[in-house]
């Protein structure tokens, strides 16, 4: 325990940096998913045929590939097409997208969860489709996004680990490097451990909370 201790007080500091640049990833990516999966969500509920279609068709797409392979296409494939990304921004970007799926999900069913008798009462009284959806809809919808939403924040922030992949300098890559040049695995990795669960747990409280306020009675 005293060695652990002594570990941890040379460690911690440079695995605290990486858990800053987790929390920044976790953070840009939970904004692209959260835009794109909205935009993807208000394309099915729309009723265009059209556009219905692209955006399932995006989303079988992209739950399709795994993850990890579409970090490595946007990091390494990308650059042959003009478009040059540092490994941040493409571990953002690749995550969002990735997670943009779920959102669009959680989403849709926000928006199908909403009496259908609002909607034509919407309309009945002349409003157009994006008034509809900002006054009537949306507000109603958001009850039964957030507990999903935030079970998704969850899984998002751990799997910002796998942005390492693309030498993103988050905590993972970090206690990955630590390790391999000092072989403390025990220490390194139990304090990588321990700050996942530290940030983990807000999260976990917090969908409970969510889940307890606005989930179905």
């Amino acid at each position: 325990m005293e060695k652990f201790i002594m570990d941890a007080q040379v460690y911690l500091p440079i695995l605290l940096h990486g858990a800053q640049i987790t929390v920044a990833l976790a953070i840009c990516a939970l904004l692209i998913s959260t835009f794109v999966g909205l935009i993807l969500a208000l394309m099915r509920y729309s009723g265009n045929p059209i556009l219905s279609t692209i955006s399932k068709s995006f989303i079988n797409v992209v739950r399709g590939i795994p993850v990890l392979v579409q970090l490595f296409y946007i990091y390494f494939v990308l650059p042959e097409f003009g478009i040059d990304l540092t490994a941040f921004q493409a571990g953002a970007l690749g995550l969002g997208i990735a997670y943009s799926c779920y959102m669009a999900e959680n989403f849709r069913a926000g928006l199908e969860a909403v009496d259908h008798g609002q909607l034509e009462a919407a309309q009945s009284i002349g409003m157009g489709w994006g008034l509809m959806m900002r006054r009537v809809i949306l507000p109603q919808a958001v009850r039964t996004v957030l507990p999903p939403y935030g079970n998704t924040m969850i899984m998002l922030l751990k799997d910002t680990s796998q942005a390492s992949v693309i030498t993103v300098a988050e905590m993972t890559f970090q206690g990955k490097m630590l390790a391999a040049s000092t072989f403390e695995n025990m220490s390194i990795y139990t304090l990588v451990a321990a700050l996942y669960l530290c940030m983990s747990v807000p999260l976990i409280v917090l969908a409970g909370w969510l889940e307890r306020k606005f989930g179905a009675k």
